[in-house]
C-alpha cells in the first residue's frame, strides 16, 4: 500500500475539515437548542448495538443497511446503527413515564450503501421524536418542528409531501390479500408502475371495484384538491381510509396557516417506511436537491419489541445536507493574534468573553495574517487593545 492509498477513505464516507467542522459544530448547537426551545430532551444513543435492538420492528430494509460485527465478549452479532430512530424508542420504553415523551439526538449512522445516487454512508442524523400521543396534533407539531429546522438555514419555502400508509393498509385488508400479494403489489406502487398493477390485480382476480381503488393510488397526487377526487375515487373503502384522508386534511389546514410560505403535495400512494410506518408520512424537498432533505412519518408501536407498545411520530435530517445549505455566517467575531509577549491575563479575559484569540508561540514567525485573525493585540503605553488588522 503506497502513502496515496493510506490517505484514501471509503466511498460515501467523509471527513469534515477546518472550517467546516467548526460551521457543523455550531450548527448542530444551533439545532438542538431550537429542539430545546420545543421542549425535546437530547438523548445520546450508543453507535454499537446487538442487532436484535437495531433491527426490531423496523423492517428488512434497515438491516441490510447495517455493518454488523461480532462481540468477542459474548459472540453475539452486533450493528454499527443505520438509523436512531429504533434506539430512541427502546430509551422511551425503558425510562419515560405514561405521558408524552419529547425526545431528540444527533450523531453518525452509517450505511452499506448509500441511500440514493450520490449520498454519504455516514450522514449525521438529525431529529426529533413525539411518544405518548396519538392525536393528529402531535403529527402537526412534529411537521412544524422540522420546518422550523429547515427555516434555521434558509429554507423557508420547502415543498411538503404529505401521504398515509393507512390508505394502502386498509385497502389492502378490504381485498383480503396475502402477505406476498401485499408485497408484490406495493413495489408496483411504488414505482408507479400502472400496467403491472393492473395486471396483478387481474391475475389474482380482485373484484373490479376494489381493483380500480388500488388502480387510483397511481394517480392520486397533486395539491389540496386531490383530496376530494381521492373521496370520489375510493368512495367504497373502508371507513379508515376516509378517516386518513381527514387527517392530511387537518394536518394541510394548519401547516398552511402556520407556514403559507410551504408548498403543500399530496400522494396518497407514497409508501416510503410502510414497513414501520402506520399513519401519516412525509417529505420536505427543496429546489435543486432531487431527494428529501428531511423526512418522517408516524410509527405506532414500534417500542412493543421493548415491551410497550406507544403512539409515536417524528422526523431526520442530515446535519451535512443542512450544512451544505446554511449560509455562510459573516457576523462571526474575527479572531485576535495575540503576539507572543501579550499579558497572559489579557488574553485569558478575552477567551471569557467569548472572543477566540490564537497565540503565537516563540519562534513563531506567523503573524496576525498569517491565522487568519482580523484582530490583534497591541500593547500602548504599557496597555493592552485590541485593534483591527
Amino acid at each position: 500500500m503506497t502513502v496515496a492509498d493510506r490517505w484514501l477513505l471509503p466511498d460515501g464516507i467523509e471527513e469534515i475539515l477546518a472550517p467546516s467542522a467548526r460551521r457543523a459544530e455550531m450548527l448542530r448547537r444551533e439545532m438542538l437548542d431550537l429542539f430545546d426551545r420545543w421542549g425535546y430532551e437530547l438523548v445520546i444513543p450508543p453507535h454499537l448495538e446487538f442487532m436484535e435492538s437495531l433491527s426490531a420492528g423496523v423492517g428488512h430494509d434497515l438491516e441490510l443497511q447495517t455493518f454488523k460485527v461480532t462481540d468477542q465478549l459474548t459472540g453475539k452479532t452486533m450493528g454499527l446503527r443505520a438509523d436512531t430512530t429504533p434506539a430512541v424508542a427502546r430509551i422511551d420504553a425503558r425510562t419515560s413515564s405514561e405521558g408524552t415523551a419529547r425526545l431528540c439526538y444527533a450523531g453518525s449512522v452509517f450505511h452499506t450503501k448509500p441511500a440514493s445516487l450520490g449520498a454519504s454512508r455516514s450522514p449525521i442524523q438529525l431529529g426529533a421524536e413525539l411518544y405518548g400521543h396519538a392525536g393528529v396534533e402531535s403529527d402537526i407539531e412534529v411537521i412544524s418542528l422540522m420546518l422550523e429546522t429547515l427555516s434555521s438555514v434558509g429554507m423557508n419555502s420547502a415543498n411538503l409531501d404529505l401521504g398515509h400508509v393507512q390508505i394502502y393498509r386498509s385497502l389492502v385488508q378490504f381485498a383480503e390479500l396475502t402477505a406476498g400479494q401485499e408485497q408484490l403489489l406495493f413495489d408496483a406502487l411504488q414505482r408507479k408502475a400502472g400496467c403491472e398493477v393492473r395486471d396483478l390485480l387481474n391475475n389474482w382476480q380482485v373484484k373490479k371495484g376494489v381493483a380500480e381503488m388500488f388502480m387510483s393510488l397511481t394517480t392520486l397526487s397533486g395539491n389540496t384538491d386531490i383530496l376530494d377526487v381521492a373521496r370520489e375515487k375510493l368512495v367504497s373503502a373502508p371507513d379508515e381510509v376516509f378517516a386518513a384522508i381527514d387527517q392530511l386534511e387537518t394536518i394541510a389546514g394548519a401547516i398552511k396557516s402556520q407556514y403559507p410560505e410551504t408548498n403543500l403535495y399530496f400522494d396518497l400512494g407514497e409508501l416510503r417506511g410502510y414497513n414501520y410506518h402506520t399513519g401519516v408520512v412525509f417529505a420536505a424537498y427543496v429546489s435543486g436537491q432531487g431527494q428529501a432533505i428531511a423526512k418522517g412519518g408516524r410509527y405506532d408501536g414500534i417500542g412493543q419489541v421493548f415491551g410497550r407498545a406507544r403512539p409515536a411520530t417524528g422526523f431526520s435530517t442530515d446535519l451535512k445536507v443542512l450544512l451544505d445549505m446554511k449560509p455562510a455566517d459573516t457576523g462571526q467575531r474575527a479572531a485576535v493574534f495575540a503576539p507572543v509577549d501579550a499579558d497572559a491575563t489579557v488574553v485569558r479575559q478575552l477567551r471569557r468573553e467569548g472572543n477566540r484569540v490564537v497565540c503565537q508561540l516563540p519562534d513563531q514567525e506567523t503573524d496576525a495574517a498569517g491565522t487568519g485573525c482580523k484582530r490583534k493585540l497591541v500593547c500602548h503605553e504599557g496597555e493592552w487593545t485590541v485593534v483591527d488588522v
